[in-house]
């Protein structure tokens, strides 16, 4: 009778285990399998269009990030509270801050910041202002060597601001170049230059956007059809050798050359031109940590893709992991930073520690923007826009392929323009790009892959709110109003000879025939303008 009981213990006690497990794998299903009634539709658009619509009436971009997370995750859990607080955090911003990639990045940011911090407190930055100033004697010697220094600072735009006003401010003082011209050169030499080099947290941002390709690769095919950062180069270039501005900033630079860099009835940053200098610091203390930071690097990029274990140097380079890469290199570029400070003795190692939370605060707007910014395209992606966005263009714009490019680099501009941060739209128009043109034709996916960068930095490059543009005007020292309405025509230009630019790339799909035509556009409309404004001598 025991027995008996026993076996049928035992078949109650098997029956259910299986229940249990049956209940859990169907359980785990449906949590897997769900999706909402708002996917793929038009409501999946809806996020990010609050969003801009929030920064273009606000122009505050934390808040309308966040509200445009909040209504995508309202959206994703179907008007549930629980399910739209879980969404917010376990779904957005803790999976996003989970991500070993975004974390790599943050790394690169802050590491960034305790470098422009050292290099600060060392007094590198100002000895080579002093060195320049010593060597350069006109206004036209300023400014190129403002756009150089810019452009050699590649490795990311917060650097660039952070670094090149700081060593630019006092020789372009000195050559009577206003503080509008300063923060206009700076902004343009920042997310312009990083946006077309491979070795940049840029490059790592835009890789990780596109899924299922070679990310780095088709980043560095898609250089040559960036017409927007590449026009902009040109055109500052063009600009200072012709000595001719036009718009605000004409009226900016005669004043400089009266003697009013400002012209603003106040002087903005007054109390900060008044910090103390570390003397002790030499040219040498800017030159080195920089040189330093770009070969560790390209070192760490490398060594990602497997170099060290046999691979050439350019396939290493294509399918390096791009955000550890640059994490390693940017720490030991960092380690050799305080290493060579404390050798010399222009900082103590007490003084080199105390950059490291400053460093990091300096970061601390980049991070916030950054994290929102994945975490609306987390909610955007859960809600399937690509998908929607995606069948959308394959069905009804087969005939105007040609012109997608055109369309999405307006596009680019609007998105970026009311955020205020490119990433963010690469991280909406790059995935939808990759679904609409990776099967049909891979040349046009480059082309458009491209006008997506550039018409996210020309947004970027437009908008108040952008904190880019903001970094510019503090690293010049200038009114940001002043420096908004001054930038705001030289940049609509540019962006003018783009789009007409990526209409003749949608046709003739190669970057021989379209570059050359849209360099030499861009330098006759700097001719007509030459014509029609007045020069500044």
């Amino acid at each position: 009778m025991r027995n008996k009981r026993r076996r049928w213990a035992m078949w109650v006690s098997a029956a259910l285990v299986v229940l249990l497990c049956a209940v859990t794998v169907f359980a785990g299903e449906g949590e897997t399998e769900y999706v909402p009634k708002m996917y793929a539709t038009f409501w999946a658009l809806v996020p990010p269009i609050v969003a801009i619509a929030l920064a273009l009436i606000t122009k505050e971009v934390y808040s309308s990030l966040f509200i445009g997370i909040l209504v995508g995750a309202v959206f994703y859990s179907n008007f549930s509270f629980e399910g739209t607080v879980t969404q917010i955090f376990q779904g957005g911003i803790i999976s996003v801050l989970s991500d070993s990639y975004n974390v790599g990045i943050l790394v690169f940011l802050v590491i960034l910041g305790v470098m422009v911090c050292l290099m600060n407190n060392a007094g590198g930055s100002a000895a080579f202002g002093r060195w320049a100033g010593e060597h350069i004697k006109s206004r036209v010697g300023a400014q190129l060597a403002t756009i150089l220094l810019g452009v050699l600072i590649f490795i990311d735009d917060y650097f660039n601001c952070l670094t090149v006003g700081s060593v630019m401010r006092p020789v372009t003082d000195k050559q009577q170049v206003s503080r509008a011209k300063l923060a206009y050169l700076i902004d343009a030499t920042a997310a312009p230059v990083c946006i077309i080099a491979p070795i940049s947290s840029w490059a790592a941002a835009v890789s990780g956007f596109v899924e299922g390709e070679d990310g780095l690769s088709l980043f560095v095919r898609a250089i040559p059809y960036n017409f927007y950062a590449l026009l902009t180069i040109v055109m500052m270039v063009g600009m200072v050798l012709m000595k001719v501005e036009f718009g605000s900033m004409a009226v900016h630079e005669k004043n400089a050359k009266n003697g009013d860099l400002y012209t603003t009835p106040g002087r903005p940053y007054a109390s900060a031109e008044t910090e103390k200098e570390n003397t002790r610091g030499k040219v040498m203390d800017l030159v080195i940590p920089i040189l330093c930071l770009v070969i560790c690097c390209v070192i760490g990029m490398i060594y990602t893709g497997g170099f060290f274990e046999g691979a050439g140097f350019v396939e290493a380079f294509s399918q390096s992991d791009a955000s550890v890469g640059l994490a390693l290199g940017s720490f030991f570029g960092l380690v050799i930073t305080v290493i060579l400070y404390i050798a010399r003795r222009v900082l103590s190692f007490r003084e080199c520690m105390a950059c490291i939370p400053d460093g990091f605060k300096a970061m601390v707007p980049a991070i916030l923007i950054l994290t929102f910014a994945w975490t609306l395209k987390a909610m955007t992606d859960s809600l399937g826009a690509a998908e929607y966005v995606g069948n959308l263009v394959q069905s009804s714009a087969n005939g105007f392929m040609n012109l997608l490019p055109a369309i999405i680099f307006l596009v680019g501009c609007g998105l970026a323009f009311a955020t205020g941060t490119s990433w963010g739209t690469f991280g909406i128009l790059i995935p939808i790009v990759v679904s609409v043109f990776a099967n049909s034709n891979p040349q046009l996916m480059i082309i458009s892959i491209s006008a997506c960068m550039a018409g996210a930095v020309c947004g970027d490059h437009c908008s108040p709110i952008s904190d880019t543009t903001i970094m510019a005007s503090a690293g010049a020292q200038c009114d940001h109003v002043n420096h908004v309405s001054t930038q705001l025509p030289y940049a609509i230009t540019a962006a003018a000879v783009s789009f007409v630019s990526y209409i003749i790339a949608g046709f003739v799909q190669t970057a021989w025939i379209a570059l050359p035509i849209a360099i030499l556009l861009m330098l006759i409309v700097l001719v007509v303008i030459k014509a029609i404004n007045r020069p500044v001598s």
